[in-house]
């Protein structure tokens, strides 16, 4: 068996796609077959340095075409990429480093100083530096590296069964899991995005979210790659930048979560910029606020929105863009490969419009979790995977998120879904980010409580009449407290368990 695996890729489009531009990053280019051989040559360092199939190797750093270089590398050899986020601290890097096992670093020149807490007194053996001088006896240049290797093709046999990454989940609570995604995961899920977001190999994808985070690899990076389309890589979320290289890449195709557009659509140059390359934006994390919304259909622009988790690598749902104003707040329809269903406590199918727990299926979806047999067997109902999230399809099959379990309020005996209360707070232009949670009452057991960041002056009293009439009584929050900001995990979740051990109602 030959490589059927992603490492292969590449170089399957080094003839198909010969001359045409992979990868732009600032004064970077390479066409497909320059990208294919840089695949190549650092497929063949790595073995020389003893990743074999099977073994773990690290990348710590922003989006840079050689996190790519990388990770196709990786699935040349059979090789498990485990990319790191660069907001975490030191001593968090280093758990995720030794739990893995991995013993080669590749580490892009700007997080030298994090890489070097993080791993320097670990087991990695080998480090290579991207962007810059190795600066130390015991690091090498990637160029350097690259140039002393052959350029031959490696043959491993890597079949859609390998694993082919680890991917940290932040979490809220406990040490974080590697979701051990295997090489048909991230196939499928291509597939999914090639059907439900019609990618062709005239997209031009910019991409502004760390590729570290599953949905801008797998969502966006990996489909366009499969279809021969162009990257454009920025190393963060620039409006200016971003408006900026629209116009100038011509680009079809933009992700990102609901502050990133919201972002855009408020920078001096939005009026102005020429968007009339854009076909395709997607949106994650959480549902669109309206006002988004219609600032982007002002441009004759729709978004689609999706559900997912990094379990599922990560695509679960997709909204059709044609149905984003038709169903606002909803996550759309279950991915064309995939299947989501709702469970109550019984673990049993609901009946169309009850509220459950999501769960998933597909090929898709992981395996297991690296070394945690039992957070694997506690993910898994039989073929479907646990989401740990609340939601409600509608007899059409369009999903809509409720929340967390976890951060789901009882109060009274009632089951209270902060999420609903949070896209009602966000229709108001004066708020910036907003979380519902549930605090300690004598009589009620618990209620909610709002906490929220504001753009411009508003009142608590504001607030809570905005609400009223929208949502049952016992719903409604018990006040609104206003931060500077809220407290959020490494990959931008606002960490709610710190929230609820600050604040009370008294």
């Amino acid at each position: 068996m030959k490589n059927q695996g992603l490492g292969s890729w590449i170089a399957r489009r080094r003839v198909k796609s010969e001359g045409d531009i992979a990868l732009i990053h600032g004064d970077l280019s390479y066409r497909y077959e320059e990208f294919a051989e840089r695949i190549d040559r650092f497929a063949n360092a790595l073995a020389e340095r003893g990743v074999a199939k099977g073994h773990r190797v690290v990348y710590l750093g922003n989006n840079h075409p050689d996190f790519l270089t990388t990770f196709f590398a990786c699935g040349m050899l059979g090789a498990i990429f485990v990319p790191l986020n660069t907001r975490l601290a030191a001593g968090e890097l280093e758990y995720m480093i030794d739990d893995c096992g991995a013993r080669l670093l590749v580490t892009h020149h700007d997080v030298r100083e994090l890489a070097r807490a993080a791993a320097w007194t670990s087991a990695i053996e080998h480090r290579i530096v991207v962007g810059g001088p190795a600066e130390m006896p015991a690091v090498e240049n990637i160029e350097d590296v690259l140039a002393a290797a052959s350029a031959a093709e490696p043959v491993v046999d890597v079949g859609h069964d390998d694993p082919a990454m680890i991917l940290y989940t932040s979490g809220t609570t406990g040490r974080p899991k590697g979701a051990l995604l295997t090489h048909g995961n991230l196939t499928w899920n291509s597939l999914n995005v090639l059907v439900d977001y019609d990618v062709t190999s005239n997209e031009r994808a910019l991409m502004i979210a760390p590729m570290f985070h599953v949905a801008s690899l797998s969502m966006g990076a990996l489909p366009t790659l499969l279809k021969g389309g162009t990257l454009v890589l920025q190393q963060k979320v620039d409006a200016g930048a971003v408006l900026a290289a629209i116009k100038q890449y011509r680009i079809t195709s933009l992700s990102g979560v609901p502050t990133t557009f919201q972002m855009l659509a408020e920078h001096p140059d939005w009026k102005t910029a020429d968007l009339s390359s854009l076909s395709k934006l997607t949106c994650g994390g959480s549902s669109v606020p309206l006002r988004v919304i219609d600032a982007y259909e002002q441009r004759g622009l729709s978004f689609s929105s999706g559900y997912g988790m990094t379990e599922t690598s990560p695509g679960a749902t997709a909204l059709p863009y044609r149905k984003a104003r038709e169903h606002v707040g909803s996550a759309g329809l279950s991915h064309f490969f995939t299947d989501v269903r709702i469970v109550g406590d019984d673990g049993l199918p609901v009946p169309t419009g009850e509220a459950g727990e999501i769960e998933v299926s597909g090929p898709n979806v992981m395996r297991e979790y690296w070394l945690r047999p039992d957070a694997t067997r506690d993910a898994h109902h039989g073929e479907w995977l646990r989401s740990g999230d609340i939601g409600i399809l509608d007899e059409d099959g369009f999903l809509t998120i409720s929340d967390r379990l976890k951060d789901m309020i009882i109060s009274g005996g009632e089951n209270i879904y902060p999420a609903e209360i949070e896209q009602l707070i966000m229709e108001r232009p004066e708020i910036d980010s907003v979380a519902v949670i549930g605090v300690p009452d004598e009589r009620w057991g618990e209620a909610p409580l709002a906490v929220a960041v504001k753009r411009s002056e508003i009142t608590a009293d504001d607030v809570l009449e905005h609400l009223k009439g929208r949502i049952a009584k016992y719903k409604l929050p018990r006040g609104v407290v206003f931060v500077d900001e809220l407290p959020r995990t490494a990959s931008g979740k606002i960490r709610k368990n710190v929230l609820r051990g600050k604040y009370t109602l008294d």
